[in-house]
């Protein structure tokens, strides 16, 4: 005879996979009168229906996860952080300059390889230094 539905009863009602749910042959008819959750708990509880032992491994063993060469993170140094500030704030200030005509292209190239090259030390520096040009 087919149990599948109740053995799916029993499983959600007592928490447990379908596999490890077993019925006695003895109490099969009480078994197939059993419609609610409170039924099969009964049953659970006076024997009718067992719960089978877990098998397999007890503890499972933990992985070990190697961290890769693309996950390190390194920290950025100062130094950089600050070349790249200053960069972007003295180029910004010599494109503006050759868009108001206050240099010429020839001069702007120039003041981009001195930037490169970390000749200013501010923008102030920048401008008193195109003021001597």
């Amino acid at each position: 005879m087919q149990l599948n539905k109740k053995k799916n009863l029993a499983a959600k009602a007592l928490g447990v996979g379908k596999d490890r749910i077993i019925f006695m042959n003895e109490s099969l008819p009480e078994i197939k009168e059993a419609i609610t959750r409170r039924d099969i708990l009964d049953l659970a509880n006076s024997g009718a229906i067992q719960i089978r032992e877990i098998g397999g491994r007890k503890t499972p063993e933990k992985r070990k996860h190697r961290r890769g060469i693309g996950k390190r993170e390194q920290k950025v140094p100062n130094k950089k952080h600050v070349y790249v500030l200053l960069t972007r704030k003295l180029r910004s200030t010599a494109r503006g300059l050759l868009a108001m005509k206050k240099m010429s292209n020839e001069q702007y190239a120039n003041i981009r390889k001195m930037i490169k090259a970390s000749k200013f030390k501010s923008r102030r520096h920048l401008l008193e230094s195109l003021k001597e040009i």
